[in-house]
């Protein structure tokens, strides 16, 4: 299983007088990791360097250092610390010292690594999407075992024959929940694919 970030995090590292700022956050969508890109890069440094992984979309910008030096670093340092749906942007301010391609690799690559290290992890959990019905004699059924298998309810509908319920729950959780319901209504709670 795979980590997120719990919260957004920063490190910073000097390198022969060259400042580098990594900063990290929990994304999950492209718009959002550009959205953090444009929150904390600073157009008065001199390069603002970045990579994020969502899955299996990644993308990466050397933002003017040379080819390969700085976002494939990154990336790699989001991968190799197992890492999901996360963005680092490595802000640099030159100190006026040339770092060379293996410095620049080891410098945006060990910011972005040493942020992510540190960082607060948190689990990524896959979550499902669900339906049931059932008749309003079940409903305090329902909810008790909602509660019990940390069930987020999205939505509610009532009509002449009960409620259904749109659901969202870790995938682990889907099977127990189903077999607690079925036993505690004698079979009467139907589920449904959130699409149906």
């Amino acid at each position: 299983m795979t980590d997120t970030l719990a919260a957004p995090a920063s490190h910073v590292l000097e390198v022969k007088h060259s400042r580098f700022l990594a900063q990290a956050a929990p994304v999950a969508t492209p718009d959002e990791a550009l959205a953090f890109l444009r929150q904390v890069g600073d157009a008065d440094a001199t390069h603002n360097c970045w990579a994020y992984r969502i899955g299996a979309e990644y993308r990466s910008s050397d933002d003017g250092e040379p080819a390969g030096t700085a976002g494939r670093p990154i990336l790699a340092a989001i991968d190799g610390q197992g890492y999901d749906r996360v963005m680092v942007v490595v802000t640099r301010w030159y100190g006026g010292i040339k770092l060379g391609a293996g410095g620049l690799v080891r410098a945006y690559g060990g910011a972005a690594a040493e942020c992510l290290r540190l960082a607060e992890r948190q689990p990524l959990i896959a979550m499902q999407a669900l339906e049931l019905a059932c008749p309003f004699d079940d409903l305090g059924h329902v909810h008790a075992a909602l509660t019990a298998h940390k069930v987020e309810k999205q939505g509610e509908i009532f009509d002449e024959t009960g409620a259904r319920l749109s659901l969202l729950l870790p995938a682990d959780q889907v099977d127990a929940l189903k077999t607690q319901l079925r036993d505690a209504t004698r079979n009467r709670v139907r589920f449904f694919d959130a699409a149906e």
